[in-house]
């Protein structure tokens, strides 16, 4: 009976430090790596945007309203996006001043451990149609762990080195089931909006540890300037 007693005994042990060391995996050890992988994404894009050449002009800049902008301005096409390759930065005031993640194209697996990840096939940054991008709500870096915070009116703001791109978010959070690929197209049902035009998708998933259903946010391009001009308006504490 004691041998029983003593097996069962460092049974228990051995499957407790087993489920420690996995909690600490998830929590920990799996957010180091992803700020690492996330550093590098960065490192990575700050490399590609030092290497080209300085621009001769600005791109044209749809802004607020009275700002004088012409609103339906877009700015030039860029680059078909590499899959897995990061293309932007993302900033989020409400999230923390110091809130930044590199965004890559795809929202595989392996991407999305090294940032955000852009749904391939919705619009590019900035141009008409609808910007749609992931992230993790926990693990591997929790970049949208306060996603629930968003309200409408706050900023999102992008780069891709030579421009700033400044979102106003609208609608949400609207929680939705994983199958609702709706929310993403170039008009995203249950957005609000009735029309084309430059928007806006986040989207993580719902609940905070599991992924039975998906948080969404819609936003729209509120105002473009080139990185020459300085940090837009939201950036400025």
């Amino acid at each position: 009976m004691r041998v029983v007693v003593r097996t069962l005994s460092e049974l228990c042990i051995t499957v407790g430090a087993v489920i420690v060391l996995f909690v600490v995996y998830v929590l920990f050890w799996t957010g180091v790596k992803a700020d690492s992988a996330m550093d590098r994404q960065i490192d990575d894009l700050q490399d590609q945007w030092a290497k080209r050449p300085v621009a001769t002009g600005s791109p044209s800049t749809p802004s607020s309203p009275g700002s004088g902008a012409p609103a339906d301005a877009s700015p030039p096409k860029p680059a078909a996006y590499k899959d897995g390759k990061p293309f932007a930065l993302m900033y989020i005031p409400r999230l923390g001043f110091t809130w930044n993640k590199p965004v890559l194209e795809d929202t595989k697996v392996g991407t999305l451990k090294k940032g955000l990840g852009h749904y391939s096939g919705t619009a590019q940054l900035g141009q008409k149609g609808n910007f749609a991008v992931a992230g993790h709500r926990r693990t591997y870096g929790d970049p949208f762990k306060d996603f629930p915070k968003l309200r409408p009116g706050d900023a999102v703001v992008l780069t891709d080195g030579t421009t700033w791109f400044t979102y106003r978010i609208d609608s949400g959070p609207y929680k939705t089931l994983p199958s609702d690929v709706a929310v993403v197209d170039p008009v995203p049902r249950k957005s609000g909006y009735q029309e084309p035009g430059r928007y806006l998708t986040l989207t993580t998933c719902e609940p905070e540890w599991g992924h039975s259903h998906r948080l969404i946010v819609w936003a729209h391009l509120d105002a473009t300037q080139p990185v020459e001009a300085g940090k837009p308006e939201a950036l400025r504490r």
